[in-house]
């Protein structure tokens, strides 16, 4: 799907100013622990939900052809570019709610959330 047609202006890292994405100390450890197995660790976006997009952080062989590679205390983050319309400026975190532990996205992007918290829009 275009970038125009999904309503994000068009993204090159040759002509637009961006900030990448960035892991807390938290994410950093979290995600080194599920790369143990040899596996990269991969964030990226697929639409879902009601207000359109949602995150999705999965383990993968090798990274995508076109990912980028954000580091942080020696975890490896691979963003595929197709997602960095959605994802530039992102702080990924590590936390505890209750008894779980979970990944929280702070993104500025995101224009709209789903009342679950399971989509985003921007």
């Amino acid at each position: 799907m275009a970038d125009q047609e999904r309503g994000v202006a068009a993204f090159s890292l040759h002509t637009t100013e961006w900030q990448g994405v960035t892991m807390t100390d938290s994410a950093a450890k979290r995600i080194i622990q599920l790369s143990l197995d040899g596996k990269v660790i991969q964030l990226n976006v697929k639409a879902s939900g009601c207000t359109g997009y949602a995150y999705v952080l999965d383990q993968h062989e090798a990274p995508t052809a076109d990912a980028l590679c954000f580091e942080h205390l020696g975890a490896q983050l691979y963003v595929p570019l197709s997602a960095m319309p959605f994802l530039d400026g992102t702080e990924v975190d590590y936390v505890r709610q209750g008894l779980n532990q979970i990944f929280i996205y702070h993104n500025p992007k995101a224009k709209a959330l789903c009342g679950c918290g399971e989509s985003f829009g921007v």
